[in-house]
């Protein structure tokens, strides 16, 4: 959405604001993988709301949200969306690589966003962006590169304007802080703060000032249902700091919650001056076996008395009583984080910011409304399929596109014209976590019984990932003759929380036969993967990488005949 509507919201929040009323409103607020939030309220910029969560290793990374009701969110930008802003980026290859809980901060008319990346090779290297507009992309330049603190990096400013970084000293499993020069990113001495409660496997920290105290606020316990949140004060911002004695402050450990793991918090106010908390969780129960959509933000209200620790609820799916600014959003469905997509690449347009790629992409394997082929994206194929090389530590480029599951119940269906040439050419949709854990129905080929290559269609479970689980066999099944010249519909849909299903009908007539397969939620669920959470889109791989393979997606109409394309596609819950 352009600014310039949340410019027309902020009058009329303003005034609305005497009609604020305790209501209700649900969680996630940034559903589908949005681990690690980290957000602030900018009243210069329209009284509006921005948060940004891990990446890892998807490209463009680090996006940054926008909202100003709290309720309804916007993707307005990707801070990396050009890989000249960080090469090294390149290099991400596995799930746990990557870009790492950034800190966002506004301070004296700029936004900073303070980032870990995480190399292959085991280097971890600070970074800090720098924009003046998060609306305008191209604003979010190169980002100054830091000697490294420690994990985790945290920006803060005392009251005389001198700026710190503050983060986590592994293998020590500290909290330390040190002064940074924001010009050279050069930092001074620095010193210890705080060792946590004993929980284990400290992680963001944040430092808040308020009523003449530091609070410095701490996620113990990893990623899993012993996530929780600690926190400690000092009069003094170097310490000594002082635990709350009722810690955890936030945690839902030891519950029956369906919100489990929530942990990683950050603190920001509204323009009333009320406190509210973000928090990643799982929607998984206490069972923490079938979460695919992986760590998701939730929002919950904060009660903070002055001179008093801050109180938090429990975390839920619905959240009551909170004050939150009148829901006024003007944002169509489709530009919410929860929405309906609805593109049609129209010629001069780009492929939209919530897409996604694993890794760093081949971009010349992806063209919008090439010639004669108006509204359409080409996929040229790539040589390496959607598992890659097991065990390889070399980044590998895959021709595939992906957005996040965001819904725990939902559709998503494509229609696929597809003659293969070899069995190595597949094309088709995909429910994908990590390399060594997805599901996928495809239309590729097998040899009948006089050798020759015939279309198919193929249904995968790779479940590699995950130590002490079955890996059931390929299936392949060679397609009808009649569906051999039409489009085939592909669908994937979610029929409860555990379970996937999939599908294969023919389009140009009435479903008298179609195919069915399930598969497990659990598949791309933690393993590989648990920092991540479920992707969903098309692939089109060639491994042989004979000649060249294309396919070509595009809605509402058909195409002509090519080798392989998509006639129309949609996501829906």
């Amino acid at each position: 959405m352009r600014q310039g509507l949340y410019g027309f919201l902020s009058c009329a929040l303003g005034l609305a604001a005497s009609l604020r009323t305790d209501q209700t409103f649900y969680n996630p607020i940034l559903p589908g993988w949005n681990p690690d939030p980290s957000c602030i309220f900018v009243p210069e910029a329209n009284n509006t709301f921005f948060c940004t969560t891990s990446s890892l290793v998807v490209f463009p990374a680090l996006p940054i949200y926008a909202s100003q009701d709290l309720q309804s969110w916007e993707l307005i930008s990707n801070v990396l969306h050009d890989p000249d802003q960080f090469p090294d980026i390149a290099s991400a290859s596995i799930p746990n690589e990557g870009f790492l809980e950034s800190t966002l901060r506004y301070h004296h008319g700029k936004y900073y966003l303070t980032t870990g990346y995480y190399a292959p090779d085991g280097k971890f290297t600070t970074l800090i962006f720098k924009s003046h507009n998060p609306f305008n992309e191209s604003g979010w330049g190169k980002p100054l590169e830091c000697p490294t603190l420690g994990y985790d990096p945290d920006l803060f400013w005392d009251d005389d304007g001198s700026s710190y970084l503050t983060a986590l000293k592994v293998p020590d499993n500290t909290v330390i802080q040190a002064p940074i020069d924001l010009d050279t990113g050069r930092w001074g001495s620095e010193y210890y703060l705080w060792n946590g409660t004993g929980g284990g496997t400290l992680e963001g920290p944040h430092i808040i000032k308020k009523d003449g105290f530091y609070y410095l606020t701490i996620a113990e316990g990893g990623i899993s249902v012993d996530h929780m949140q600690t926190m400690a004060r000092s009069e003094r911002l170097n310490g000594p700091y002082i635990p709350f004695e009722k810690n955890p402050v936030l945690s839902s450990r030891n519950s029956s919650e369906y919100f489990q793991a929530v942990g990683h918090l950050d603190l920001f106010q509204d323009a009333k001056g009320e406190w509210f908390g973000v928090a990643c969780a799982t929607r998984s129960g206490p069972e923490w076996k079938n979460f695919p959509m992986g760590r998701e933000t939730s929002l919950f209200p904060v009660t903070w008395n002055q001179g008093q620790w801050p109180e938090f609820p429990p975390v839920r799916g619905v959240m009551n009583g909170s004050s939150l600014p009148p829901r006024m959003s003007l944002l169509k469905d489709e530009d919410k984080v929860d929405g309906t997509d609805m593109i049609d690449f129209s010629p001069g347009s780009s492929i939209p910011k919530h897409l996604l790629h694993y890794g760093l992409p081949n971009f010349s394997s992806y063209t919008v409304s090439p010639k004669n082929y108006s509204h359409s994206l080409r996929l040229r194929a790539s040589k390496t399929n959607l598992t890659g090389t097991i065990g390889s530590k070399t980044a590998e480029q895959r021709t595939a596109i992906f957005r996040k599951q965001a819904h725990s119940l939902f559709s998503f269906e494509l229609d696929i014209l597809f003659t293969p040439a070899m069995t190595s050419e597949e094309a088709g949709i995909t429910v994908f976590l990590a390399p060594q854990q997805h599901l996928d129905l495809a239309i590729g080929s097998v040899k009948n019984e006089k050798g020759s290559v015939i279309p198919a269609l193929i249904f995968r479970v790779m479940n590699l990932g995950k130590n002490g689980t079955n890996h059931p066999p390929t299936e392949f099944y060679p397609l009808p003759e009649a569906w051999r010249q039409s489009p085939v519909r592909l669908q994937v849909s979610a029929t409860n929380v555990t379970t996937y299903r999939f599908s294969a009908n023919l389009i140009s007539a009435e479903r008298k036969m179609e195919y069915v397969f399930y598969g497990s939620a659990g598949v791309v669920t933690a393993g590989e993967g648990k920092f991540d959470g479920a992707l969903f889109w098309h692939a089109c791989t060639k491994p042989s990488w004979r000649g060249r393979f294309e396919m070509l997606m595009k809605s509402n109409r058909i195409l002509a005949w090519s080798v392989c394309h998509y006639r129309w596609w949609k996501w829906y819950t």
